[in-house]
């Protein structure tokens, strides 16, 4: 009878989940050019690289554009890793720098520890763009994360994050410039041209 009552109170937990995830997944914010000119940099940031426990400075992307995704192995869209990377051998030589921070948040869908995590992007994806610590991107949220989720400290948007692999475009100056729900993909051509377009 527990068994039974533990597997309904799960379904029912992911039919809520998955209501809630296609509710907020209607769209994509494009923030105008003019609105961008003064607002504040995530440059000042900092974090720690995932397998390290010294806190880089956000500076060293200075003058490149920034693709900031929140990831998770175990999610639906994982298979997005795929596209994220080809998105990197294609344009990092240009200017894209692609930063991926894992994430629990969401269904408990990031699980394992950064090692964990680091082999199943190296085995399953070859990933080879920049990979960060573990996060909070909901609530308690990571510094980075405060910045692009909040106006009152990107100067621009509140935004928060739906699911995973939701992604934050910004400009050379690290200001933010878009947000793509997690539906949608760095291969259609509408991110295609905003990141060709500030490259």
């Amino acid at each position: 009878m527990r068994i039974l009552v533990a597997l309904l109170a799960l379904a029912l937990f992911g039919v809520v989940g998955f209501y809630f995830f296609n509710k907020n997944m209607k769209k994509t914010t494009t923030i105008p050019a003019d609105q961008q000119t003064n607002a504040p940099s995530i440059h000042t940031l900092s974090a720690e690289p995932l397998l390290s426990d010294e806190a880089v400075s956000l500076n060293k992307y200075k003058g490149k554009v920034m693709l900031i995704v929140n990831v998770a192995s175990k999610c639906g869209l994982t298979p997005q890793y795929e596209d994220l990377q080809a998105l990197h051998e294609e344009f990092a030589d240009e200017g894209l720098a692609i930063l991926g921070f894992p994430s629990n948040d969401f269904m408990s869908q990031e699980p394992g520890s950064e090692e964990e995590i680091a082999e199943f992007c190296q085995k399953n994806y070859g990933v080879e763009f920049d990979m960060f610590e573990k996060v909070r991107v909901k609530s308690d949220k990571h510094e980075v994360y405060q910045f692009l989720t909040q106006k009152d400290q990107n100067g621009l948007l509140d935004s928060e994050v739906s699911w995973n692999f939701q992604k934050y475009l910004l400009n050379k100056d690290g200001q933010l410039v878009a947000m793509f729900n997690p539906k949608v993909k760095v291969t259609d051509d509408g991110v295609r041209k905003q990141i060709q377009d500030l490259l």
